[in-house]
């Protein structure tokens, strides 16, 4: 190997010196040379690797480490330039790379060969505009460091003050612009022969960056600000603001574009071990101080040292022994809202808040090619993830080739790619140049903490900084957020009352983002959102941001199956184990179809394991179904009613899909989304892309301690009482703010709409299931956001379109359609070129229906619609005698017990109802679980401007004042 190099240096350099390109070319062959000679020696070895004795292959790649760390460095001296930037760089990196090299390339930090003093005096006296005796008194000849761009004298100026000087080398400014352009032409190279490496984006932000060190001006300007940012002095002061951190930065003196004179502090380096440990150094508290330091500079300043390697650091010598930053010449500034888009990036990783992260990434322009929310999370993770002692670094660079391998093995999945083409996929679309410096400064403080041999856990180190930016622009309420509520027309004068309350609350701190909507004669009378989109989320909450309503979702499931049952695909009084074989097992042949609408099924505790066995598998539906299907009732089929929390929605869920020969989702989005004009705005299971409009949720922490003071209801399983839920709602946000039960099809427990989608579905039932008027009074539009499918392969295209599709006919589940059947399948291309599949439809309110403001549409044609919902009249002997609920609903009573309505709620307030005699409609969406009070304040009041009946459960809590008696768990739960 050694051959081919001088080979292919004294051949290329006797060529490039015979042209007359001189040493720059040179440089780039010897960079070349070195660079080709380490790829093939680690390629052979790879090779060898193959067939060696398995105990030699670890002192084999030992061997290869030492003697490439050896040529890296030996290049690094003998060029200097740029090179030594990317040599120090390396040095840090002990949690990721060899030992010998971090080893071998620790004396890049401060050792280089220094430049003549004559230079050195000449670049002085020629910038400054006087001799070296009228600046100085004295000027020591050795240098204290040289580095890449300039070395540092100590000196005393002519007025006595101890300084450091610090000499720009002469004629760097050419070299470092020639190894930029080396360096880009290497980074180009590995493109192509390693495509899973892709460096572009960093070697582009340091061509963008780097030439900026060569103006030590520019570098003063950045030392002031930085040290006005961060209060630095020479004193600990008792008086220390929010997140002040404590380390020292050198004032500056003087400055020009070469030279740079410093105040001189007395310290130690940061690799002199043995002085560390002399002057009694805490090196875990010094770390986390230089960590806290940066975490400041990131997120509260937006602007940070880009260049965090241990050279650049001293600690000093008096105690409390503060670190001591220098070199700020490469710096970078944030703007405002990439500053918060990194905050939140950070906290989503903390938090595990798959949308917020999505959000995040969005916000800072990075965009990916395929859809992998789960394995974007997991990479952030590793991202941030605590640091490793040196010595642990073997395993850490196991890890994180282990999780490399997996995403990989993801993708090529996903994407259908062979062997090779999975290695040229670059799954990022789009990588905004700006977090490029900030992903070094991670890698660079977590290298610096492997050398220090010390473990730092950025998580908790850097939070409440990221968590104070967003707290910041985080108005809390209106009291300080003009724009809380969202701009949007007032309807009514009710509306205006309700702004007014909306606006005690949230300066009360009961409310962090709502909407409220409500019609009246299938007018429209209150369309307000207010608040932000989350705790870690500033955005404000528009008319189409999309709320988890929980248990609200099963009045939409219901629905469904009324649905069905308006279309003659199903009876209530038909025995699931007929529509639904598997379900007959384990005594459950004699439940009817009414029994799970009216919560007497006897199956309200199935599934309720799930939670200690793993949370997750309620996202995997047919594994629930499943489940469900094997599950053994507690009860006998209507004997007694307790409220079926979670197993309601799988029961509705599997009666639906086996009665229609269809999957939930398309036919929810056939039957309600299509007709209503909701599209965007209401699923079940959301899909890919419309991440960037969910609320995250939260919870009211006081409601919640008065929750676990609830007594014990008679008319909720064992498993569902008010302790049990108080120990549940404080893990629901970590589940249900991920992707993974976000895009689960849970009809008891994860529908996400808006208000306006959800109070139209129930303007729809109020009028028997008349669709109202469009609803145009707020944007955008309800209706204008396209819904978006989940595009088939080709190749999938091609099966179904060479079999019938089971469509909604009289055949039983399974069985397709005849050929000469009028529902056919109609595939064609969005604006993206992408192939999807038209769902076939043959009910009585089709897409040609809705397309144009038909004002005579109706979701169902039963005349007793309402009496089924209700379970009243001829539907009576199928509910429970004097019982909550009706068929999939929950009946809603005056305070005078008259019966004037149904609805659902869910578990943190989101509620949808409807009073039939008044033709009202209304929903809340909210994503600060309140746990009732919220919301029974809210609909107290409209029911009461409007003198519609206050429903009696409303009444008694908003008369009470106090979660702590036993009606909170009403609105709660129904």
């Amino acid at each position: 190997m050694e051959g081919i190099y001088n080979f292919l240096e004294i051949h290329f350099s006797t060529r490039l010196q015979s042209m007359g390109w001189g040493n720059i070319y040179k440089r780039r062959v010897k960079v070349f040379a070195v660079a080709l000679i380490i790829y093939f020696d680690y390629k052979a070895l790879q090779q060898r690797e193959k067939w060696a004795n398995k105990l030699k292959i670890a002192s084999l790649w030992e061997k290869a480490h030492e003697r490439n760390a050896k040529r890296v460095l030996n290049l690094i001296v003998e060029l200097e330039g740029l090179w030594v930037k990317l040599g120090q760089y390396l040095s840090t990196r002990a949690d990721v790379l060899p030992e010998a090299y971090t080893r071998l390339l620790k004396q890049l930090q401060d050792s280089l060969p220094p430049r003549s003093l004559k230079e050195v005096c000449k670049t002085i006296e020629k910038e400054l505009g006087k001799t070296m005796d009228d600046l100085f008194l004295d000027f020591d000849k050795v240098p204290l460091a040289t580095a890449s761009i300039a070395q540092v004298h100590r000196a005393t100026l002519s007025d006595g003050q101890e300084v450091v000087v610090k000499v720009q080398h002469d004629g760097i400014k050419a070299v470092i612009l020639e190894d930029l352009k080396n360096a880009k032409s290497i980074v180009d190279w590995i493109a192509w022969a390693e495509p899973q490496y892709n460096f572009h984006p960093m070697i582009d932000e340091w061509c963008n960056e780097s030439p900026k060190e060569l103006d030590f001006n520019h570098e003063a300007e950045n030392t002031r600000k930085v040290s006005r940012n961060l209060h630095c002095n020479k004193r600990c002061d008792d008086s220390k603001p929010a997140n002040h951190v404590d380390v020292l930065i050198p004032e500056i003196i003087q400055s020009t574009e070469k030279v740079l004179i410093l105040e001189y502090m007395d310290g130690v380096r940061l690799n002199d071990a043995e002085s560390l440990q002399a002057l009694g150094v805490d090196k875990q508290k010094l770390v986390e101080e230089i960590t806290r330091a940066y975490a400041h500079q990131i997120y509260v300043d937006g602007f940070f040292n880009g260049d965090p390697h241990p050279g650049n650091f001293l600690v000093s010598k008096e105690p409390p022994h503060r670190p001591i930053l220098l070199d700020f010449g490469l710096t970078k500034l944030l703007s405002s809202s990439l500053k918060q888009a990194l905050a939140k990036m950070f906290l989503a990783a903390a938090e595990g808040d798959h949308v917020a992260l999505l959000a995040a990434f969005a916000e800072m322009g990075l965009k990916f090619r395929l859809d992998v929310p789960e394995q974007a999370m997991e990479v952030t993770s590793v991202f941030f993830r605590s640091s490793t002692p040196a010595n642990e670094a073997l395993e850490s660079m196991k890890m994180l080739s282990e999780q490399r391998s997996k995403n990989f093995k993801v993708i090529q999945e996903k994407m259908k790619l062979n062997e090779k083409e999975v290695k040229r996929f670059n799954p990022v679309d789009a990588f905004p140049s700006d977090i490029v410096i900030f992903g070094r400064v991670l890698n660079l403080l977590r290298g610096l903490s492997a050398t220090m041999n010390v473990r730092i856990v950025y998580i908790d180190i850097m939070r409440p900084f990221a968590e104070s930016v967003l707290q910041c622009n985080l108005n809390r309420g209106p009291a300080l957020n003009p724009q809380w509520i969202y701009d949007t027309p007032i309807h009514s004068d009710v509306e205006a009352k309700l702004r007014q309350l909306l606006v005690e609350l949230g300066n009360a701190e009961k409310i962090l983002g709502i909407q409220v909507c409500a019609y009246k004669d299938g007018e429209v009378i209150i369309d307000t959102a207010a608040g932000v989109l989350g705790k870690y989320d500033p955005r404000p909450v528009q008319p189409d941001s999309l709320f988890s309503v929980f248990s609200a979702t099963k009045g939409i499931c219901a629905g469904l199956v009324h649905w069905l049952v308006d279309n003659g695909k199903l009876k209530l009084e038909d025995d699931i184990a007929n529509i639904w074989p598997e379900f007959g097992s384990n005594g459950k042949d004699q439940i009817k179809v009414h029994h799970v609408l009216n919560h007497t099924s006897g199956l309200h505790s199935a599934m309720s394991d799930i939670n200690q066995e793993d949370p997750f598998l309620m996202t995997d539906w047919d594994e629930c179904l499943k489940r469900i299907a094997m599950s053994a009732p507690e009860t006998a089929p209507g004997h007694e009613q307790l409220y079926h929390y979670l197993s309601f929605g799988w029961l509705c869920g599997g009666i639906i899909e086996r009665a229609s020969g269809r999957r939930f989702q398309e036919l929810l989005e056939e039957v309600f989304v299509r007709p209503l004009k909701i599209d965007g705005e209401l699923y079940v299971g959301i899909p890919p892309g419309v991440e960037s409009r969910l609320a995250t949720l939260t919870i009211d922490m006081s409601d919640l301690t008065k929750l676990s003071n609830v007594g014990n209801r008679s008319d909720l399983p064992t498993t569902f009482q008010p302790q049990q839920m108080a120990q549940l709602a404080t893990t629901l946000p970590t589940i249900f703010n991920s992707l993974y039960a976000r895009r689960a099809i849970i009809p008891a427990a994860n529908g996400h709409c808006s208000a306006r989608a959800l109070a139209r579905y129930y303007a729809a039932l109020a009028e028997g299931g008349k669709v109202p008027p469009p609803h145009h009074s707020s944007m955008p539009t309800l209706g204008s956001h396209p819904h978006i499918p989940k595009f088939p392969s080709q190749q999938t295209v091609k099966k179904q379109k060479s079999r019938k599709r089971t469509g909604l006919d009289d055949h039983g589940p399974g069985q397709t359609q005849s050929s000469n059947s009028s529902t056919q399948i109609s595939s064609g291309h969005d604006d993206k070129g992408n192939v999807y599949i038209q769902i076939p439809s043959d009910n009585r309110c089709s897409i040609d229906d809705t397309s144009s403001d038909n004002l005579n549409i109706k979701l169902f044609h039963n005349p007793k619609l309402h009496d089924a919902f209700m379970g009243v009249g001829e539907y009576e002997n199928l509910t429970y005698p004097n019982g909550m609920f009706g068929l999939g609903f929950k009946r809603s009573y005056s305070t005078n017990e008259e019966l004037i309505g149904f609805g659902h709620s869910g578990i943190g307030g989101s509620t949808g109802l409807c009073n039939i005699e008044h033709k009202f409609a209304m929903a809340i969406t909210l994503n600060k679980m309140s746990f009732g009070t919220v919301t029974a304040k809210i609909i107290h009041l409209i029911c009461s401007e409007l003198n519609i009946p206050v429903p009696q459960e409303i009444s008694r809590l908003v008369e009470t004042g106090s979660t702590s008696q036993l009606g909170i768990g009403k609105p709660l739960i129904n």
